[in-house]
């Protein structure tokens, strides 16, 4: 017994000073008791500061607690700048297949993927950088991307960053108000355009004085001249590769420090702010990315369709650069999307929940009308993978493995049935969807947590992790703390999570927004801290839980975001409402709304028409309800509301907010988390009666 009690002890010992080493210090169990399992630990608490009593608030990857990944491991530690990026992995995978694209026959009918190699996309890079030199545009200087995604966008973003000059993308979706604005904001001397937004730029240019050339792609027959009195070349992207041909200049590499990009936000408040990016920020997010994609392989395929502009897919292509990834670009056409998919058969898929959500209605509304017997089988194997899942166990034993073969196949063969990762960010997704993944594709995947003015990724979650309901730990990247937001409720103290708004450090934290210290001065304190405006709550194991919003601006499932008071003041107009509380959930693509009618006009717009009762007979009226929806529609209209915008759904609630029930500030501002939770019933019961994804 004494020899037991003193093994026991020894081991013991051992875990404490093993988790001591990695920061951390936890009750032990007596001597005489059994240790327990313990939960895996994702990510590590550690002081912010070295004080005797601080508190251990700021949270690491577990992976990297003692320091920060800034850049990719050894041999690649000397890549420190996207111009390195590449340079390293041209040099390790020369004949390797980089950048794919689809051309199509003489009957517009889709040809499968040719491939641009490693050695000649390097090439190619630098014969336009060499040729924007020699056309006037200098190291240093703002040079805009306004196209889809496609090869050329990859290799004039890469000559770019070859002699030194600034990428300011745009989305080829915007429109010339936005093109305008940014392309003088950012003083944009050139810009790289597809022909299809070719027009839109046009429009702009006796706007944009600073825009000396624009290098166009696509185009099938001679280029247009500029607007009249407009001081700009049109050149193709063709013919500036051969100017540089004819003029080779040597690289001008940028320096770590060196802004690399400025990445416009969508300005949903006003004018968009362009977040400055250096180099060294994008590397090290993507070099911390690097590190949790264990099973990933030189030649794994991937899918390009997000939009380049945003840092989601922009920071993703940094990342399979360095991993000697084939990049296929899809057709252009989303309605084609699968077909891209079937054809390329990536081993890396990242999406957002929009398009998860969508293969989960369609996979489901195919079982509910096959066959009984069909029905029947996929029932019982998705129940006995997911109750495998439950246990830990991704692939559910010898009958998994014969469910994936009679079931499951055929709809991995959807997406080319070859599937490594699927990744999902931009907004959450929801558990019920996050495991059907799991399940009917038998990839490992993946949530992550971001934003642009952190070079990407926050948090992601874990390769060995398959709970759901959190965005996973820290990128190893950045540390994470949450900070006390008492006028919300939320606190360090809170039992059993803490919570609290997301600050962000680290060397992935961008540099501030261009040309605007107030703005950048409310999200950056003084000790480097990124604010957020997101408030999370810490699970166990170190794993992160987005909860809510600080700022009354959100995200819709679809990406989009949306500022409630410009959508409450609008439907304010109509004369029917007094208040109203617009909400959106993440995980659904339509808004709902809980309005308060105005009496004044209410009553007596019921007394026309000999409809009884009192004010809170009349909300629970349908005839009402479609009368008050209808006349918010109206000034809908009126207000030009986009379609995101707009409410799909509305409860009439007849007593008024008020800083006596707890719904407004004493500044009659809508206090939103109360509101939310005082009618939480009512709008989960207008979600309930939608179509769950749209």
């Amino acid at each position: 017994m004494a020899q037991t009690t003193a093994q026991q002890r020894t081991e013991l010992l051992a875990r404490q000073l093993l988790q001591a080493e990695k920061g951390v210090l936890s009750l032990a169990p007596t001597a005489g008791q059994q240790p327990a399992l313990e939960a895996p630990t994702y990510s590590i608490a550690l002081p912010e500061k070295l004080t005797p009593d601080g508190p251990w608030s700021v949270f690491r990857s577990a992976s990297s607690p003692f320091q920060l990944v800034s850049t990719y491991p050894p041999p690649a530690d000397h890549v420190r700048t996207l111009y390195d990026n590449l340079e390293y992995s041209a040099a390790k995978f020369p004949h390797m297949p980089y950048l794919g694209n689809r051309m199509r026959d003489d009957k517009g009918r889709l040809l499968p993927y040719t491939w641009m190699t490693y050695a000649q996309a390097s090439d190619i890079r630098t014969a336009i950088g060499s040729g924007l030199l020699q056309l006037g545009v200098q190291p240093k200087a703002g040079v805009g991307i306004y196209s889809v995604n496609c090869k050329e966008w990859l290799l004039f973003d890469s000559a770019l960053h070859a002699y030194s000059m600034v990428s300011v993308p745009l989305y080829d979706t915007l429109g010339p108000d936005a093109v305008e604005f940014i392309a003088n904001h950012a003083e944009l001397a050139a810009v790289g355009v597809s022909a299809a937004v070719l027009p839109t730029i046009l429009t702009c240019l006796p706007r944009c004085p600073g825009i000396r050339l624009l290098v166009v792609w696509g185009a099938t027959g001679p280029l247009p001249d500029p607007p009249a009195g407009v001081n700009c070349r049109l050149v193709t992207l063709d013919a500036v590769e051969q100017l540089g041909r004819r003029h080779p200049r040597a690289h001008v590499p940028p320096k770590p420090s060196d802004t690399a990009t400025l990445c416009y936000t969508s300005g949903t408040t006003g004018q968009p702010k362009g977040a400055v990016l250096t180099h060294a920020n994008l590397i090290a997010n993507a070099a911390g990315t690097s590190t949790l994609l264990p099973d990933s392989a030189p030649g794994d395929r991937h899918l390009s369709y997000l939009p380049l502009a945003h840092i989601y897919e922009r920071v993703n292509i940094v990342l399979l650069t360095y991993m000697g990834a084939a990049i296929g670009f899809y057709s252009g056409n989303v309605q084609e999307l699968l077909d891209d998919v079937v054809t390329l058969k990536p081993q890396i898929f990242v999406s957002v929940p929009r398009l998860w959500n969508r293969i989960h209605d369609r996979v489901m509304l195919a079982v509910q009308t096959g066959s009984p017997l069909a029905r029947a089988l996929f029932e019982r194997a998705y129940a006995h993978k997911k109750a495998a899942l439950a246990r830990g166990d991704p692939v559910g034993g010898r009958w998994g493995r014969l469910y994936d073969r009679l079931v499951f196949s055929k709809i991995r063969a959807k997406l080319g049935g070859e599937l490594k990762y699927m990744i999902s960010g931009a907004s959450p997704i929801s558990e019920e969807v996050m495991s059907f993944l799991r399940i009917c594709f038998g990839a490992t995947v993946l949530e992550g947590y971001g934003m642009t003015e952190a070079a990407c990724t926050i948090s992601t979650t874990r390769t060995d992790d398959l709970t759901t309901g959190h965005v996973g730990a820290p990128n190893p990247a950045v540390e994470v703390k949450l900070v006390d937001l008492p006028e919300m409720g939320y606190t360090s103290r809170d039992s059993p999570y803490p919570r609290g708004e997301i600050c962000v450090r680290g060397p992935s934290i961008f540099a501030g927004y261009y040309k605007d210290e107030v703005q950048t001065r409310d999200v950056l304190d003084a000790d480097g801290w990124l604010h957020t405006g997101d408030v999370g709550a810490w699970l166990e194991g170190g794993r992160l839980k987005i909860i809510d919003r600080k700022k009354n601006i959100f995200k819709l499932a679809q990406g989009e975001y949306i500022a409630p008071e410009k959508i409450e003041n609008t439907y304010s107009r109509s004369p029917m409402v007094l208040q109203a509380f617009v909400y959106g959930d993440s995980l659904r693509s339509q808004l709902v709304a809980v309005v308060v009618p105005d009496p004044e006009v209410l009553l007596p717009w019921a007394k026309e028409r000999a409809i009884e009762g009192g004010l809170k007979e009349l909300c629970e009226n349908p005839h009402v309800v479609d009368a008050v929806f209808k006349s918010m529609q109206e000034q809908a209209r009126e207000a030009q509301l986009r379609g995101f915008e707009q409410v799909h759904a509305i409860h009439l609630h007849p007593e008024p907010f008020s800083v006596d029930n707890d719904l407004l500030t004493p500044t009659f501002k809508l206090k939103r988390p109360q509101a939310k939770a005082r009618f939480q019933d009512h709008l989960d019961a207008m979600y309930a009666q939608m179509p769950s994804t749209s």
